[in-house]
């Protein structure tokens, strides 16, 4: 980062971190509004079968639910070759082969969200995409107005070690940096990795304290950060601004990962855990207040593969418009 940036979030972290964690809860700093939620999104990684059926059908169910936004994840038309490669080799697996667009082109696409009064303010993609097709995925986003472009998982190859995790952050001040220059805001979403103690730093805190708030964003899985050990409510605490959005989904049980949370058969293992929100034992009268406080934007309902679409989706928007 540059020196004068530096100094200036430098400042800025020191001072709030003298800033007792109640008195940002009690008082208007960051967002005056007393609502706590007032547009509710959906990540369609919970809805595939409903997607890959049929795309219009699906949205307008979502719709007629209560949600108002969407989140979509890849690969794209667009996406890096390796990105398409590994979503192959996950299909058995998942069931389900659909991603994207759905087979729609992005106006098509983009045309079925806005007939049912919805919008997009996020994607999920790759890191190769993000680091070599990003021009081309920017361009892409223009019938949507996605804001935030997420990367929902870290190869393995990234965080081997804490010397991997300090080229990760500085490949994100690069990719942040020419995100912005195209318009959009490129976002890290955590998993379960990343969260212990590694070289005696907590990698995760590292990325956060060693990326440019003004390039770097975060959406926090408290699910997925629960799972690995961590409390999502000191991550709001001890870094408010950093975090745009939130994947929101309830655990029926308190339970860590197998390993380290990272592979995809270690988060598949604990799918049957998720639960609609308030079902489970998740703090989210304490989290979502807490999070909108800090300066999450985005509050987006995810319960990975849902098997009842229609109840359990709807019992979380219900709870959560109620809050």
């Amino acid at each position: 980062m540059r020196r004068r940036r530096f100094v200036k979030n430098s400042t800025f972290l020191t001072a709030a971190s003298l800033i007792p964690y109640s008195a940002v809860l009690s008082s208007n700093i960051i967002d005056p509004d007393p609502i706590v939620l007032s547009d509710i999104g959906i990540q369609l990684f919970s809805v595939p079968l409903l997607m890959e059926e049929d795309v219009s059908n699906g949205v307008g169910l979502l719709a007629e639910m209560g949600f108002k936004k969407l989140e979509l994840f890849g690969p794209y038309p667009f996406s890096a070759a390796s990105a398409k490669e590994r979503w192959n080799s996950l299909i058995p697996r998942l069931g389900f082969s659909g991603s994207g667009f759905f087979g729609k082109t992005p106006l098509e696409f983009s045309s079925i969200v806005r007939d049912h009064g919805m919008h997009i303010p996020s994607m999920h993609t790759d890191l190769n995409t993000l680091e070599n097709h990003l021009e081309s995925l920017a361009e892409n986003s223009e019938p949507f107005g996605f804001e935030y472009i997420v990367l929902p998982a870290l190869p393995q190859e990234y965080r081997e070690s804490m010397e991997h995790y300090k080229r990760t952050a500085e490949l994100f001040n690069a990719i942040g940096k020419r995100a912005q220059q195209l318009g959009l805001k490129f976002t890290y979403h955590n998993h379960g990795y990343g969260l212990g103690i590694t070289g005696g730093t907590t990698p995760l805190r590292y990325l956060i304290e060693n990326t440019d708030p003004e390039w770097v964003y975060f959406e926090m899985d408290i699910f997925w950060t629960t799972a690995g050990g961590a409390d999502p409510l000191e991550y709001l605490q001890d870094y408010p601004g950093r975090y745009h959005l939130m994947h929101i989904k309830d655990m029926s049980v308190k339970r860590r990962f197998s390993g380290d949370g990272g592979d995809p058969a270690q988060w598949m293992e604990l799918f049957p855990l998720m639960c609609s929100a308030g079902d489970g034992v998740l703090q989210l009268r304490e989290i979502i207040p807490a999070a909108k406080k800090c300066g999450v934007q985005h509050f987006i309902v995810e319960q990975d593969m849902v098997a009842q679409p229609g109840t359990a989706l709807q019992r979380s928007i219900n709870y959560l418009s109620e809050l």
